[in-house]
């Protein structure tokens, strides 16, 4: 079954599982018509993250949201593969081609920035566009070797592990969504959201485990495709230090802010964001 061009699959809502020439599953919605569009989450997430731009962009775009492995609704029983962000980006990769939908217009938030941009530099081929929505990971300072998170937030990591490890799962993710985001954002999340988050809470201590590489000025010189580079307004230094970094090192890149937004724009400010990576997408179609 083609799921680009058989009408019951771009009417459904609910997932459908691509098997990968690995072995694996991966769980994925997909609604609309056009050029493709695939969206990559982050942390706690999965497909479901970007229902409010699905909703909207499939007006103009085929939408693609996927869940990468060991995140709901995966059972790490059936998946071969260690979690990691090396093991995101292949199976992306393999996605796309296996769905046979490249290039795409290639959009991930947060963590699953980080595995977008390796992805446009590892595989260009499958990527015609890239959006980054507060992309994760360290930057790398020019003159040192190596980077790493600053040593209070690898601390509040450390507490946020050890209590979902102990089954406190609510108070850890209240430390950790709040750290992102700004104080009281994890209570007034939306009730999706939060359920959404407590599905994917175990994940939590194994992407602590995952460093992500850092951003270097040679890594975003690799990324050839048209870039927008999406930060909120509020949201904490280091996403927007990478944002920063990202639109003066990558050649054709576009920098945008949500206004009044912090980490999570996508949930809170869909509107605001939907505009931007729809006019965007426009501007560079033939």
């Amino acid at each position: 079954m083609n799921a680009r061009t058989d009408p019951s699959v771009l009417a459904a809502t609910q997932p459908f599982f691509a098997r990968l020439p690995s072995g694996a599953g991966m769980p994925y919605a997909i609604c609309g018509a056009g050029e493709p569009l695939v969206f990559v989450h982050g942390s706690l997430c999965d497909y479901r993250y970007w229902n409010s731009q699905t909703s909207v962009l499939s007006r103009t775009f085929l939408c693609v949201s996927v869940s990468l492995s060991h995140y709901w609704p995966g059972n790490d029983a059936t998946i071969n593969s260690e979690f990691g962000w090396q093991s995101h980006v292949s199976e992306l990769a393999e996605f796309i081609d296996a769905m046979g939908i490249g290039p795409v217009h290639l959009a991930g938030h947060s963590r699953g920035g980080c595995v977008a941009f390796q992805l446009a530099r590892a595989y260009p081929h499958l990527v015609k566009t890239l959006t980054l929505a507060d992309p994760g990971g360290p930057l790398q300072v020019e003159g040192t070797s190596q980077a790493t998170l600053p040593p209070a937030t690898q601390a509040l990591r450390a507490r946020v592990a050890a209590l979902i490890d102990a089954g406190d799962i609510d108070a850890g993710l209240e430390m950790f969504v709040d750290s992102v985001s700004m104080p009281g954002y994890w209570r007034k999340s939306p009730s999706s959201f939060r359920t959404m988050a407590i599905d994917n809470a175990l994940t939590l201590p194994k992407q602590f485990r995952d460093a992500l590489p850092a951003y270097s000025r040679a890594g975003a010189a690799e990324v050839q495709c048209r870039t927008l580079l999406v930060q909120g307004e509020k949201s904490p230094r280091m996403y927007r230090n990478n944002v920063d970094s990202l639109a003066n090192w990558i050649e054709h890149a576009d920098k945008q802010t949500v206004a009044g937004a912090s980490h999570g724009m996508t949930v809170t400010h869909p509107a605001a964001f939907n505009r931007l990576v729809h006019a965007f997408l426009l501007e560079g179609s033939d």
